[in-house]
């Protein structure tokens, strides 16, 4: 007879996607809603944006659900070779070059994005709404 605590164990690492320090550090920017876009939660992380965490509540309160977002991130994409975490930070960090794009493969847009400066920073946007999405498509295929 199986285990069922091994198994969900199992099951849970076979499919981590997201990352719970990665989660934390953006925690701390959190007012800006990045941590809530890193789990796939663009309108919510939108709301955060403008609101400033909902003045610092929602903010605070998310603290104690980044262990459930993070989980529902595990089941929602898929896992595979491109990293949700590293393209994260990339998009972050270097997003106005693309690198994002050369990271999961996309060399036409990631050029377009280089030259473009993130097609005038609404390319960055576009990605910040929908990267995880694209990262489960690159690792569904």
């Amino acid at each position: 007879m199986e285990n069922p605590l091994y198994s969900r164990n199992m099951t849970h690492m076979q499919n981590d996607t997201h990352s719970k320090a990665m989660g934390y550090i953006l925690w701390i920017f959190g007012f800006t809603g990045s941590h809530r876009f890193y789990y796939g939660k663009p309108v919510t992380g939108t709301i955060w944006f403008f609101t400033l965490g909902l003045l610092g509540i929602g903010w605070i309160i998310d603290l104690f659900l980044i262990p459930s977002m993070d989980r529902a991130a595990d089941r929602r994409f898929k896992d595979g070779a491109t990293s949700y975490t590293v393209s994260w930070i990339l998009l972050t960090f270097l997003g106005i070059f693309g690198v994002h794009r050369f990271y999961m493969g996309k060399w036409l847009t990631g050029l377009l994005y280089l030259l473009t400066g993130g097609l005038l920073g609404l390319g960055i946007l576009y990605d910040f709404w929908t990267l995880n999405d694209q990262i489960s498509e690159v690792n569904g295929s």
